[in-house]
């Protein structure tokens, strides 16, 4: 295991943190006020790259090297460890074990790789299917092989919950643990004892997914430690307040020919200054340029 990889960061943050939150990242920028307001490891979403990058809907139109082009750019900007949606692996064996090492050298701390059909949908909409749970198995033991780096972390989750039952959704997240996953997503949960089913049916990890306006409710990081659960993730939270707040300011401009009215709402520039580092930046060129 590599001493100080993003796998090996993940791994530290997830034991000091319990349980770790992974607030959704949709760039380079938004990863840096993530980590100022004071996040241990953020998460990529394919959906955020699916919509924020690319302006399409989350239903498996984005590739391998999309979503390896927002890791590149966001792990640029911070050391912080990358949780990254993966989809179902852009294909069979050889895909998903190439998917890792792309992962891994792009800088990623960790993925997931779900059981849902190649043909997937987000996982709280209705019409999701699910592939037989040997294949799901299999993935789970391409992407262990496909590691380069063991602190690596694969996650493996299961959609079966709001197509099979729990019980069936238990049996997929216990055969992923046995082929070698090191965290489980339950995906839709709906109540705090679905989660309890999980964590004791299994020896490893489970990880939360607090999306708004889905199948699963608020809960708490207090109601969550609880019970045991060891990673929470919110995909989209910022990217929504921030396209609502842009849809707010494009109208009252397109609208009222100004934006006297909605400055008050923006980030100033010494406030983007501040994140950026600019002045660090400003004062090494009049440095190096016998400036100032």
């Amino acid at each position: 295991m590599t001493t100080n990889s993003a796998g090996t960061r993940l791994r530290t943050a997830m034991a000091a943190e319990k349980p770790l939150q992974l607030p959704g990242v949709i760039n380079a920028y938004a990863a840096m006020q993530a980590e100022r307001a004071g996040f241990k490891a953020l998460y990529v979403s394919g959906a955020g790259v699916a919509n924020a990058s690319y302006g399409l809907p989350d239903l498996g139109m984005t590739s391998l090297d999309n979503v390896c082009e927002d890791i590149r750019r966001i792990s640029g900007a911070t050391e912080l460890p990358l949780l990254v949606d993966a989809d179902t692996g852009w294909g069979a064996v050889f895909n998903i074990q190439r998917t890792v090492r792309e992962f891994i050298r792009a800088g990623a701390a960790a993925c997931h790789i779900e059981d849902q059909v190649q043909a997937k949908r987000c996982g709280h909409r209705p019409g999701k299917a699910v592939v037989p749970v040997a294949d799901f198995g299999d993935r789970i033991k391409a992407a262990v092989d496909g590691r380069s780096d063991a602190g690596f972390v694969i996650v493996a989750r299961t959609d079966a919950l709001a197509v099979e039952g729990i019980d069936s959704a238990i049996e997929r997240a216990v055969a992923a643990q046995e082929a070698g996953a090191d965290v489980i997503f339950a995906e839709a949960c709906t109540t705090i004892p679905e989660y309890q089913r999980f964590i004791a049916a299994l020896r490893i990890p489970v990880l939360a997914n607090l999306t708004e306006f889905g199948k699963t409710p608020y809960f708490t990081v207090e109601e969550l430690r609880a019970i045991g659960i060891a990673m929470i993730i919110y995909p989209l939270s910022a990217f929504r307040a921030m396209a609502k707040a842009a849809a707010g300011v494009y109208a009252a401009i397109r609208e009222e020919g100004t934006q006297r009215d909605v400055v008050e709402r923006m980030q100033t520039r010494m406030e983007l200054y501040e994140v950026l580092g600019y002045h660090t930046w400003e004062q090494k060129i009049d440095s190096l340029f016998g400036k100032g």
